[in-house]
């Protein structure tokens, strides 16, 4: 019996085109379909963010119910390797790239975005039992260079004794910041010391009554977050002194929402979503949120002042 080759032939071609047909369609499926409002991401967020994170996350997620959008909070060196390792395609922390990172990610054909979402300060805390909550611009320099230890030095009345000063992690934002505003070359002193988290400051301070607490001011500037409201229960806010006024006569600032806005508090940065993504993704679509009037909203909410929204400051006098 004679084999028809056109007949095999044909019938295999007419298999393997619906094979690659189905086939596609198979690949197509299991390829996931990401846009600006829908998709599966990870991003990482500087630990200092987490209460405000959470909110924008939440809300986010409330609108966009095909989004889902997996945050890891950690600290500035880490979230800078995840970002440079192309396991996230977007960060939130509080400085810029570098000239030379962006060059590096420009030869790979990547053109980074950044855009400013806020603007945050550092908060200094003490224990409750601690009435020492006044502290000059100049003595602040003195403790992160080495040159003034206990409490004494700050106040003469003082009945603690020698400073602990305590920042959230060795690889956060927070000693960086405070390396760079004060020019610190090497090691902090012998008297301060790191944690894990902002969280852990705030527990130390509240355990130990020389402590001096340093944190991002978003772990206590909503009143209205229970996690936030309860810190604030526990433990004070130093004012701080100007710069230059080293008799202590002028103003000292807290680091409340109005000071922020209008740069009268020493001690504020910004605030910056950085993304790699080559694409209109989910990224892309989470950062337009948080720039836009929703997020702005929550900026605002938490305590912190908005990077993309005009804002108004009213001054209110009592009535003598």
């Amino acid at each position: 019996m004679k084999t028809n080759i056109f007949t095999i032939t044909g019938k295999s071609l007419i298999i393997l085109f619906l094979s690659l047909i189905f086939g596609c369609g198979n690949r197509s499926d299991k390829k996931f379909d990401e846009t600006p409002t829908r998709g599966n991401i990870k991003i990482a967020v500087d630990e200092s963010y987490q209460l405000l994170m959470d909110t924008e996350t939440y809300t986010f997620h409330s609108i966009y119910k095909y989004a889902q959008i997996n945050v890891d909070y950690t600290t500035e060196t880490k979230a800078f390797d995840l970002f440079f390792k192309d396991s996230i395609r977007l960060m939130i922390v509080n400085r810029k790239l570098t000239d030379a990172q962006e060059q590096n990610l420009k030869k790979a054909q990547i053109i980074p975005r950044t855009t400013k979402i806020a603007y945050d300060a550092l908060a200094l805390i003490v224990n409750n039992d601690n009435p020492d909550t006044l502290i000059r611009y100049d003595q602040l320099k003195d403790i992160f260079t080495g040159n003034l230890s206990k409490w004494k030095s700050i106040n003469s009345k003082s009945t603690l004794g020698n400073l602990a000063v305590v920042f959230d992690n060795n690889e956060s934002g927070n000693p960086r910041y405070i390396r760079e505003k004060f020019s610190v070359k090497g090691k902090f002193p012998s008297y301060c010391y790191a944690v894990k988290s902002n969280e852990e400051v705030i527990n130390f301070v509240k355990n130990n009554k020389n402590a001096l607490g340093i944190i991002s001011v978003n772990w206590i500037s909503d009143p209205h977050d229970t996690i936030s409201h309860r810190f604030l229960n526990e433990l004070h806010i130093v004012s701080v002194g100007q710069e230059g006024d080293i008799n202590g006569t002028g103003e000292f600032r807290k680091p409340y929402q109005g000071y922020i806005a209008e740069g009268s508090y020493p001690f504020i940065r910004e605030v910056y979503a950085i993304s790699r993504e080559t694409f209109a993704g989910l990224g892309s679509g989470f950062i337009s949120f948080v720039a836009g009037d929703k997020g702005q909203r929550i900026v605002l909410k938490s305590g912190l002042v908005p990077a993309t929204m005009p804002i108004r400051l009213i001054e209110i006098k009592k009535n003598k």
